[in-house]
């Protein structure tokens, strides 16, 4: 293998594909990245046998060939490397970078060894915006929480059916739903459960990409690719394993009507609950006191060691006199997630949940559970 390529573009492609090696002493080969030419495409490669992701870079290939090397040996001499055009060649196991005055010869293993990365062909897919969705997989993906007793809802859960998807994620006490639109409608319906690291990977990654992100789906794994801007060949291509099993059916949690309603500035009630949680106590609980008749919120909380906090907030409020209390840390969370300047509060009762929505954006809700008065 020789070819030439531009430090800074292959700097580029370490920095995307160095994300997913995982550190492993049973498998050290997953310390590694592949490095392969063929035609005029290098080809960087990495996995942890969980996720898969793939990059392309056209370079100038004299030889073609490939071997893996160690991520972090490797990335780390790049970087100091001026931004020039670097002549690398394999002899043997040895892959040799050469840049103006600096040589660097890396010991590396046979391609051989490295896991095979599938890809997924020939499948169905649909294509989205690729800022918007991960804009919309950023504002559910870390209220997913971890679970050996219920590993569905470690995941995000897509919904495909006919011309969107839901994006939904909970951890039991809460739960958000992002709806996104795609211009060509599917024929037939799809779900499955993302792994939350695969969803916190491909906003990192395809996050600020411009265009086109395609999703191809199979029934054990799903393939996010983004093509070349010289090319319809692929730049990036991420491949995760699915989760296991079905979804709780999470439609039947939210509420479908409401008893009290209120609309209110998101920044006033935020800073609000900000200043209350210093006083939350160990279940971390903000009380709200609404009186639909003063168009006003009452927040309390209170913490035996350190006192008390009481504000006052003022909103459009219809519906029931109610009394609730919330985590504020949840609420704090949902309202972060809400680009919207208004905020719409839906509540049924002191045990139902609750339901924060933006103001003039039906495609994004999130649930709270309240905390139960004892």
């Amino acid at each position: 293998m020789n070819f030439i390529i531009l430090k800074e573009k292959l700097q580029e492609g370490i920095n995307i594909i160095e994300r997913i090696p995982a550190k492993s002493l049973s498998l050290p080969i997953l310390n590694n990245i592949l490095i392969k030419t063929e035609k005029n495409f290098l080809n960087l490669a990495a996995t942890d046998l969980e996720v898969g992701i793939n990059w392309w870079s056209l370079v100038k290939v004299e030889k073609e060939g490939g071997i893996t090397i160690p991520t972090r040996t490797l990335s780390s001499f790049i970087n100091f490397l001026p931004n020039k055009p670097l002549n690398i060649k394999l002899e043997g196991l040895f892959l040799e970078v050469n840049c103006e005055n600096y040589r660097g010869r890396f010991k590396g293993t046979n391609l051989e060894d490295f896991p095979i990365i599938p890809q997924i062909k020939n499948q169905d897919s649909i294509t989205v915006d690729s800022d918007s969705f991960c804009q919309g997989l950023n504002q559910v993906v870390d209220i997913a929480t971890p679970s050996t007793a219920k590993p569905e809802i470690s995941g995000i859960y897509f919904l495909l059916e006919k011309n969107q998807i839901k994006l939904v994620a909970t951890d039991s006490f809460r739960l958000g739903e992002k709806t996104i639109f795609f211009e060509k409608p599917i024929s037939k319906g799809y779900s499955f459960i993302l792994p939350q690291k695969a969803a916190k990977e491909i906003i990192n990654i395809f996050g600020e990409k411009k265009g086109e992100l395609k999703i191809y789906f199979s029934p054990n794994q799903v393939q996010f690719e983004v093509p070349m801007a010289e090319t319809p060949h692929p730049q990036i291509q991420l491949i995760s394993r699915l989760i296991e099993g079905d979804y709780p059916d999470y439609q039947e949690i939210i509420p479908k009507k409401y008893k009290t309603q209120i609309v209110f500035q998101k920044n006033e009630l935020l800073n609000q609950i900000k200043a209350a949680s210093l006083f939350g106590g160990k279940i971390n609980e903000v009380k709200f006191k609404i009186t639909p008749k003063k168009d006003e919120i009452e927040l309390f909380s209170q913490n035996p060691d350190l006192g008390e906090h009481q504000s006052f907030l003022s909103g459009k409020v219809k519906g029931e006199v109610l009394e609730i209390s919330f985590n504020h840390r949840f609420l704090i969370d949902g309202l972060l997630n809400i680009k919207s300047s208004e905020v719409i509060f839906e509540l049924n009762g002191e045990d139902e949940p609750g339901v924060l929505k933006p103001v003039g954006d039906q495609s994004y809700i999130y649930v709270a559970m309240p905390i139960k008065a004892s």
